[in-house]
Formats: C-alpha cells, sequence, structure tokens
C-alpha cells in the first residue's frame, strides 16, 4: 500500500486524528491519540505492521519541542510507514513496549539521550549511561562535561577516527 492509501485508511479508522505535514511522507499524532492508533497499526487487517523497525528521537533545536520517529514495516503487506509524535520538553508519551516487544529498548534509548518520558514503560531507566549522568546528551543545549567522577572527559576526539 502506498503512502497516501495507509494515510487515508489510517484517517477513515480514527476521524482524523493525524496530521500530515507537506513534503513529509510521515504521519503526525499526538500522545494523546497515540495508543489508539499504534493499536490499528497493528492489529487492523489491511496494515498489519507488525515489525517496528526503530524508534528516533530528536530535538527541534528551540529548547522545548522534541520528538520522535517510529519507523514501521508490515512483513506480511511489505509496506513501510513512519509516525511522528512531537512534544513539548516534559509532555510523556505513552509507551508502545508491551504493544511492539523492540520498543522497550528503543523508549529507554530516548529517554537516555534525550530525556522523554514514555508513560507506563516498564523498566524507564538509563541504558546507555549511568544513572548518576547529567542531562541528555543529544539534546542540542547539552553541554559536555570537564569531569565526570574526577576522570577529565576528552573534549577532542579526533583521535578515535
Amino acid at each position: 500500500m502506498t503512502f497516501s492509501k495507509i494515510q487515508k485508511h489510517i484517517e477513515s479508522k480514527t476521524q482524523s486524528k493525524i496530521s500530515i505535514e507537506e513534503g513529509k511522507e510521515a504521519v503526525f499524532v499526538s500522545p494523546n491519540n497515540w495508543i489508539e492508533i499504534a493499536q490499528i497499526l497493528i492489529n487492523d487487517s489491511d496494515l498489519e505492521f507488525n515489525y517496528l523497525m526503530c524508534i528516533s528521537s530528536y530535538d527541534k533545536g528551540d529548547n522545548k519541542m522534541y520528538g520522535v520517529a517510529y519507523n514501521f514495516y508490515s512483513t506480511n503487506r511489505q509496506h513501510y510507514l513512519e509516525v511522528r509524535i512531537e512534544i513539548e520538553d516534559g509532555t510523556p508519551i505513552p509507551s508502545i513496549a508491551n504493544i511492539w516487544r523492540s520498543a522497550d529498548w528503543h523508549e529507554r534509548e530516548a529517554y537516555d539521550m534525550i530525556g522523554i518520558v514514555f508513560e507506563g514503560h516498564p523498566n524507564l531507566k538509563r541504558i546507555l549511561l549511568s544513572d548518576d549522568w547529567e542531562g541528555y546528551p543529544l539534546r542540542k543545549i547539552f553541554k559536555e562535561p570537564d569531569y565526570y567522577h574526577g576522570i577529565p572527559v576528552p573534549k577532542d576526539k579526533s583521535y578515535w577516527d
């Protein structure tokens, strides 16, 4: 199914609880409608999005808006969909870890790196950084610390290449 057909199909099932940005082949959903839409994506026989490929978190660059992009694929129907949810800092997004098990790790990574809270997640804690790390490294306002537990944090990482 093409993006346009997928979009129209979802709109027909949800009384237009999604939106589209011109020039982007992504469906935008509010956190309030996310669980309803997610259930349709996986359970609707015309969609069958049974594979959550990844969740990518992003910073909109204004120090208050953040987003997540969910990439789905249907192995049965062989079509693809990107769903985006954009929120103000501090607004939680309902977890879909109980719908797609792979969301467990991806939601924890988005929490760890950007600070997005996934309401209802079974174990929302840092996954890449230590529990006492301060801040969220992928936020554009993040300042790398000079020291971590008394150990200097190198600023020049060109020798890592």
